[in-house]
């Protein structure tokens, strides 16, 4: 097992923790994780990938270690988060790389590919995500982000966990201790909470699913794109998946078996998936 590296940067000013897996100076894989998540979804991957690639996977702003936006409406939006990956790519002295993005990391992921690291961006993993994304979903997940509850103890934030984010496909209870030791912090009462600025949730509230208003982005994207999609995802519909494989970059879909939104990229099978792309 490769130990990740711990990382803070300073990005359109404001400072965002990262980590990263590998050697500096091997070819570079973003790792961006989904709305009210953090990098440390990233863990089993970036192993995976550390003895070919530099694998770095931040937090955006406003979760896990990164800064809390002072002006969120202005700053919890996808192209912001856009903008500090460019100035992360240069930073990291990085001419190409590669993307793995799941949920809003894709949506970034998405962004990059066609306008702010257009041409940088030399492979794109979409996971579970793309420019048409059901409204239901998302008021699905505004239901549990939009007021993070409180827990007395770990073991009962991690049941909570365990039912918001069933989904994901977890199968371990190392996966599933992994996470939530991951992803809280503890509030002045003592309570234990999910690690992230509850504001997040309200501004994706005020901006809405966006509809299908991402398409024409998607359209410009010439990066030779993965799709994968959890085979029961409410989030990703078939129909959308399979207007990926036939306009813009034609993405080539792969489903995941019993899998909703969306798949925590930490089994044997979905690494090599994806490493075998990145190839």
């Amino acid at each position: 097992m490769t130990s990740a590296t711990s990382h803070y940067v300073t990005l359109k000013g404001r400072e965002l923790h990262y980590q990263a897996w590998g050697s500096k100076g091997a070819p570079l894989v973003i790792l961006w994780h989904g709305f009210a998540r953090n990098s440390w979804d990233f863990a089993p991957l970036g192993e995976a990938l550390a003895p070919h690639y530099y694998a770095v996977a931040p937090d955006t702003l406003g979760r896990g270690l990164s800064q809390w936006s002072p002006a969120p409406e202005q700053e919890y939006t996808v192209p912001f988060y856009a903008q500090q990956a460019l100035e992360l790519a240069n930073l990291l002295g990085a001419e190409t790389l590669r993307w793995v993005g799941t949920s809003m990391g894709g949506l970034i992921g998405m962004m990059a590919a066609a306008y702010t690291l257009k041409g940088r961006v030399s492979k794109l993993v979409l996971n579970d995500v793309g420019p048409e994304i059901a409204p239901e979903a998302v008021q699905r997940i505004l239901s549990y982000a939009g007021n993070p509850p409180s827990f007395a103890s770990i073991s009962e934030l991690e049941a909570y966990f365990r039912t918001i984010y069933a989904p994901f496909g977890i199968a371990s209870d190392a996966g599933w201790r992994r996470l939530v030791e991951t992803s809280y912090r503890r509030l002045p009462d003592g309570r234990v909470t999910p690690h992230y600025d509850p504001q997040i949730a309200g501004i994706l509230a005020k901006q809405g699913t966006g509809g299908g208003d991402a398409w024409p982005l998607y359209d410009k994207i010439e990066t030779p794109t993965l799709l994968l999609r959890g085979a029961v995802s409410d989030l990703l519909l078939p129909r959308v998946a399979q207007a990926m494989t036939e306009r813009g970059p034609k993405a080539r879909l792969v489903e995941i078996p019993g899998i909703g939104h969306a798949p925590a990229l930490d089994t044997p099978e979905q690494i090599a998936l994806i490493a075998q792309f990145l190839r």
